[in-house]
């Protein structure tokens, strides 16, 4: 099938914008609707690593707005769309899914078609198991969809299929620093990525939180500081600009100070890397309410026990912190010997890295 150029602005530019949309490829899936005349575009998602589990984007015409939904869990179930036996890249037919070899299993087959209002489609599987996968489908109700129609399918789904491929990878990239940036936040600290003249490329909700930054146009911005701060974090951030992967500055920002390092160096095709990484710190960094009860089950501790040990951890002496406890004096320091004993410490400095270094901060 010729590609026109048509066909480059309604349906393969906004296949590419799609990834950015959430939902993805809604504009994609109305362009592709008005273009085929269909009553209903829909693209079913697979779940990575979640066996026949779906998510479904659509895109219905005006006389469709008061069907009932696209039930592809009810059509899976029956053999329909999305189907895994289908060929990945083959464009389908409504009559190549029907099994006309089973009466009962057609009619039912025909009667969840009929609630839906489909009686006549076109689909195509992208991808392959395992990987990045999907199911686009157009439906009408009264004629039926053309050789034209298949053909737009066929030729789309090479270009779906690296779509997904970029999803899936963006989505994983993703996850990686949504993990990284919550266990920072946890701690209290937060990072930002700066270019070698000490504009922010990128921050985390973390130091978003804690620093303030310039509305300045276009996409990079500037910590707000007062001028001898800024020449001090501009200046560093030109010094360790490609320096060595052992370099640190520590920067006074004012009330906060923030430790500057080389940002990783990035692939020589990457558009925007940082130069780089800032990382800043709340304060006093609370352990949270459950953070005692990941103690306790560490090493066996009681309750009151991993309470008082969290307590030591966070600074507090151990006749304070057995006072808010409910603890005798004397008590809270028999508690305190029953700690090193279970812990395998020999006093509260080593009680104290214990705890710090375990998993109980991050709770």
């Amino acid at each position: 099938m010729a590609f026109l150029s048509s066909d480059q602005r309604e349906l393969y530019l906004p296949l590419m914008e799609g990834l950015l949309e959430d939902p993805p490829w809604q504009r994609f899936l109305a362009s592709l609707l008005q273009r085929t005349g269909a009553r209903r575009a829909a693209l079913a998602l697979a779940r990575p690593g979640e066996a026949g589990s779906t998510f479904t984007v659509r895109a219905d015409a005006a006389r469709a707005a008061q069907d009932p939904p696209l039930d592809f869990a009810r059509l899976a179930a029956l053999g329909l769309f999305p189907g895994t036996a289908m060929r990945p890249g083959r464009v389908y037919t409504l009559g190549e899914m029907l099994d006309f070899d089973a009466p009962a299993r057609i009619e039912a087959q025909r009667a969840a078609l009929g609630t839906m209002r489909i009686n006549h489609a076109r689909a195509v599987r992208i991808g392959t198991p395992g990987t990045a996968e999907a199911w686009l489908l157009l439906t009408r109700e009264r004629e039926d969809l053309g050789a034209a129609d298949s053909a737009l399918l066929a030729a789309l789904a090479p270009h779906l299929a690296a779509a997904l491929r970029v999803r899936a990878a963006l989505g994983l990239a993703e996850a990686r620093a949504a993990m990284a940036e919550s266990t920072l936040a946890l701690l209290g600290a937060g990072e930002i990525a700066f270019t070698s003249g000490g504009q922010v490329l990128a921050a985390d909700r973390e130091a978003e939180r804690l620093l303030a930054f310039t509305a300045e146009p276009g996409p990079l911005r500037r910590l707000q500081l007062l001028p001898e701060p800024t020449r001090a974090l501009e200046a560093a951030c030109s010094a360790l600009a490609g320096a060595a992967p052992h370099a640190r500055r520590l920067v006074a920002l004012g009330p906060r100070q923030i430790l500057l390092r080389p940002a990783t160096p990035a692939p020589a095709s990457a558009a925007s890397a940082p130069a780089v990484i800032g990382l800043v710190r709340a304060e006093a960094a609370m352990m949270s309410a459950a953070a005692p009860e990941i103690l306790a089950t560490a090493h066996g501790l009681s309750p009151r026990e991993a309470a008082l040990a969290v307590a030591l951890a966070q600074g507090e002496t151990i006749l304070a912190a057995g006072q808010r406890l409910g603890l005798t004096p004397e008590t809270a320091r028999n508690y305190s010997k029953r700690l090193y004993a279970k812990t395998g410490t020999s006093g509260q400095a080593q009680l104290v890295r214990l705890v710090l270094t375990g998993l109980a901060p991050l709770a």
